[in-house]
């Protein structure tokens, strides 16, 4: 009896957060529907695709037949030729309707590449066209290369990008779930009221976590089928170690957000300091690309961060089939964010 006396006031805490998060239909929207339309747009941008064909604008003056060179590149699979005049040609050029013209001399046995080095399929539109008019001028390579795509599952961009997503959700909607909450309560003076209630600081916080965590299933379940439903990925280790490292994760942040939210009572401030904790992450931290390639002097440093170890560990288990006794490092740093945010975010709290 005296330990559900002692659990009632949490309960009755983490039901009140429920209450105050699913009456607020924005917030619904930027924790379930937001990443999950994120995921979609990058997922499509850069989802398996056809070989793109370089397009191609092969100078024929009107009147003239294009001879054998130019010929040949109108006739490859590998780029898509388009005969035209000098003239239009720059203009389509200008334009970006085509990648690269190709003005062959005969005469002078030379062709004559026209660019914008600035515009990306540019170059590489010319190196594959150089290899077209190489080919049809009698060169013989003496080594035979064969094009390889990959497709496996596990090591697609896709799949690198989809325990990226994981983890940022997971930071933002325990950054501005859990603090700015916090001082948004504050800032409508309701932490007075419960300042004058026999709850201890330490059920109140908690009961942040707790309904975060409960938020987190769903959120973990709805990005996990998203991806297998829509681009195929599939989680290589268990659901078991995947939800542990996201809870560790959610966990962190949670207490970082506490402890960035204990003293605050303006949104604006409020505000900023989410931001300028959030930003470098997003950038440092293999969200969206490898943290490898920044300088090696920067390594250490970005794997301390919280949102790299949660990314690490997710991607570990998602796409390399770790389980959870082999992302102890990851585990490691998520936890000691925990109790330092909490710890801090508890001693430095105030109702008003």
């Amino acid at each position: 009896m005296a330990e559900q006396e002692k659990l009632y006031p949490q309960v009755e805490l983490v039901k009140a957060r429920l209450r105050e998060f699913y009456r607020e239909p924005a917030i619904v929207f930027w924790v379930f529907g937001f990443p999950l339309l994120m995921a979609m747009g990058l997922g499509v941008a850069f989802r398996s695709k056809e070989r793109i064909v370089p397009l191609v604008g092969v100078v024929v003056e009107q009147g003239e037949a294009p001879h054998r060179l130019e010929s040949a590149l109108l006739a490859s699979h590998r780029v898509k030729g388009k005969k035209l005049t000098l003239a239009e040609a720059k203009a389509e050029l200008a334009r970006t309707k085509v990648d690269i013209v190709v003005n062959v001399s005969s005469v002078a046995n030379e062709a004559e590449f026209l660019f914008d080095p600035q515009q990306e399929s540019g170059p590489t539109a010319k190196l594959i066209a150089d290899d077209v008019l190489q080919e049809a001028a009698g060169r013989k390579d003496p080594l035979k290369t064969v094009d390889v795509p990959i497709e496996e599952k596990g090591s697609r961009y896709i799949d690198f990008l989809i325990p990226g997503l994981i983890g940022m959700n997971l930071m933002g909607s325990s950054m501005w779930g859990v603090g700015y909450n916090l001082v948004v309560a504050r800032k409508r003076k309701l932490l007075r009221r419960y300042a004058v209630t026999p709850m201890r600081r330490l059920h109140f916080l908690l009961s942040y976590f707790f309904s975060r965590s409960l938020f987190l299933v769903v959120e973990l379940a709805l990005l996990v089928a998203f991806g297998m439903w829509m681009f195929e990925t599939e989680v290589q280790g268990g659901f078991t170690s995947l939800f542990a490292v996201a809870v560790l994760g959610a966990a962190a942040f949670a207490g970082i957000s506490l402890m960035v939210a204990a003293r605050l009572d303006n949104t604006e401030t409020a505000n900023g300091w989410m931001n300028f904790v959030q930003l470098p992450m997003y950038v440092l931290s293999g969200t969206f690309f490898a943290y490898e390639r920044f300088p090696s002097w920067m390594h250490a440093p970005i794997e301390l961060l919280p949102l790299t170890a949660l990314v690490n560990g997710v991607r570990s288990v998602y796409n390399e089939g770790a389980q959870l006794a082999e992302v102890l490092p990851e585990v490691g740093v998520l936890s000691f964010w925990c109790l330092l945010g909490f710890g801090v975010a508890l001693r430095t709290f105030r109702w008003q």
